[in-house]
């Protein structure tokens, strides 16, 4: 396994068995979403934990304009709070599928499912760079704050291509790098060194989309990066992006 893989999965093993980043926060649930790109209203129904779980830098389900009865793969699923987003809009006669790398997060996505009556949820444990689902299977596969930590972002990008239908909807949240750390040597650096060696810019970033054979490749949004362990040597040189793309 990739030492980087191995790392991830230790990092997420522990985040699954604490239950989150950070705990709620005094204005609830709601806030706790609020703070992470969503509304009350799309959390509405969604396993509190699933929540609490959310690691990522965006909402690509806001972006994704799912439909009743479509099929979504989100690659890197963690708690499922994107699983169980998508789940609601495309209701009871589409599904949602999460892939994670991580067992105890899949357990816990899992247990949260089934205590909530779930039923148009799949999670699977397995590595995004050779997704356990078929070809031409997925109308729409979302991202969040994922694909940032793989050595081997092509390989993510031609398994999701297989993945889905002619026509289907690739919507990622992810970070990029726009500029070296000013300080090589910072306090704190050491907690995002292993990041930084599998981190790419973004121009690296959307060639490697491009190459894989997406077309229509776009950034709707783009913001400098201020989230969980965030230090001043790195302000300013981690872009948060949110990008759509077509099969």
């Amino acid at each position: 396994m990739p030492r980087n893989r191995k790392k991830i999965r230790q990092q997420y093993r522990q985040v699954a068995k604490q239950g989150g980043l950070t705990p709620t926060g005094q204005g609830g649930i709601a806030q706790t979403a609020r703070g992470r790109g969503y509304s009350t209203d799309q959390i509405k129904g969604v396993p509190e934990e699933a929540v609490q779980m959310g690691l990522g830098c965006g909402n690509p389900t806001a972006l994704a304009e799912l439909q009743p009865g479509q099929i979504v793969l989100d690659l890197g699923s963690g708690g499922g709070l994107d699983v169980f987003v998508a789940a609601k809009k495309v209701g009871p006669t589409g599904k949602a599928i999460g892939v994670d790398l991580t067992v105890e997060m899949v357990d816990k996505a899992r247990r949260l499912a089934a205590e909530g009556g779930c039923r148009n949820v799949e999670f699977h444990v397995g590595q995004i760079e050779n997704l356990p689902v078929a070809s031409e299977s997925i109308d729409v596969v979302i991202s969040n704050c994922v694909i940032n930590h793989s050595l081997d972002k092509a390989a993510i990008f031609r398994e999701a291509r297989r993945a889905l239908k002619p026509g289907g909807r690739l919507y990622i949240s992810d970070l990029v790098v726009t500029a070296p750390p000013s300080e090589p040597d910072a306090p704190g650096m050491e907690i995002w060194a292993d990041w930084l060696k599998a981190a790419c810019g973004k121009g690296e970033y959307l060639k490697a989309m491009e190459q894989a054979g997406f077309t229509d490749v776009t950034v709707t949004a783009e913001q400098p990066y201020a989230g969980p362990g965030m230090i001043p040597a790195l302000a300013g040189r981690i872009v948060s992006l949110q990008l759509t793309a077509r099969k």
